[in-house]
């Protein structure tokens, strides 16, 4: 499973919004730049009877967020609750899931891959930001005056990317450095973090990345996550605490619930479809065709051969 890519996000939120990948696009950016774009929350879903919710996946892009309107920020062990406004931060390093709460949504966000916002080209080394921090929750709750002015950065930027200066994008990325200091100036609302919960969700999220990766469709795709390790890193969590989280909300490991779904749908190939046992190896994760048959005699007592005939 990649990070979602520039590409999947247009796709995404040109379906979301009704509105044609082409004019979401900004005109007259150069592909060594990097990418940038901003967009206006109430021009791309203002039509909209309910604001789509962002799915929980790891992004290979930055976004800054300007929000107006109640929602719910939701990391793997925790969530935040935004009541009114909040400027928030979003790295390829933490997958997040973000909630509208109501409709009355309003703001703006930009995003951008690291290839613009390189420190050559505008000073910053956003690997060393403590906002864009693994071990960070950057979302920031904001007074009306804060909003007012952030408000104006963001116009300015929805300005200057229309424009025709020749030097636009080098503004932008000023913009977007202020932006950055900005959030780093501000307080995280930690009072309104919720641990109550953190553990369902927890579990919630792991099943649902687990069972994201089935069914197995062709001999061309593979399973990416295969082990605890791989499903801690993607949900920028300790494999020690995704197990306990597990253990106690299922009764069974990490590693355990893998297994029955490998399991589960190496059976499932094997009845069902034509293909030899080393593409249903390969497409399941093993790297051998003699630790798939070890795995899954171990686990069933029968060789895949004997379970297929």
């Amino acid at each position: 499973m990649k990070s979602k890519s520039i590409d999947e996000f247009y796709k995404e939120i040109s379906e979301e919004s009704k509105i044609e990948s082409s004019a979401l696009l900004p005109s007259g950016i150069q592909k060594e730049i990097g990418h940038f774009n901003v967009f206006d929350i109430k021009e791309l879903w203002g039509n909209l009877k309910k604001i789509p919710v962002m799915t929980y996946d790891r992004r290979a892009y930055y976004k800054i967020s300007l929000i107006r309107g109640k929602n719910k920020v939701e990391y793997a062990d925790r969530e935040i609750d935004i009541e009114s406004y909040a400027l928030l931060f979003a790295t390829p390093k933490i997958p997040y899931h973000y909630v509208p709460q109501d409709s009355l949504q309003s703001g703006h966000f930009c995003v951008f891959t690291s290839e613009f916002l390189t420190k050559d080209k505008s000073g910053i080394d956003l690997d060393k930001l403590p906002i864009f921090q693994t071990d960070g929750y950057p979302v920031f709750q904001l007074t009306e005056e804060e909003v007012i002015a952030i408000d104006l950065i963001f116009k300015k930027i929805h300005q200057e990317i229309n424009s025709d200066y020749v030097y636009k994008y080098d503004l932008i990325r000023n913009y977007v450095a202020e932006l950055i200091h900005i959030g780093q100036k501000l307080q995280p609302v930690t009072a309104l973090y919720s641990k109550h919960n953190s553990a369902a969700r927890v579990s919630s999220l792991f099943l649902e990345l687990l069972e994201r990766q089935f069914p197995i469709e062709s001999t061309r795709q593979r399973l990416e996550l295969k082990s605890a390790k791989d499903f801690a890193f993607r949900l920028s969590i300790h494999v020690n605490h995704l197990n306990k989280v597990l253990k106690e909300n299922t009764g069974k490991t990490t590693t355990e619930l893998i297994t029955e779904r490998l399991i589960h749908e190496a059976k499932v190939l094997l009845k069902e479809t034509d293909w030899n046992i080393s593409e249903i190896a390969y497409s399941l994760g093993f790297e051998e065709l003699a630790h798939f048959s070890n795995f899954f005699k171990k686990q069933t007592a029968l060789t895949p051969l004997s379970f297929r005939v």
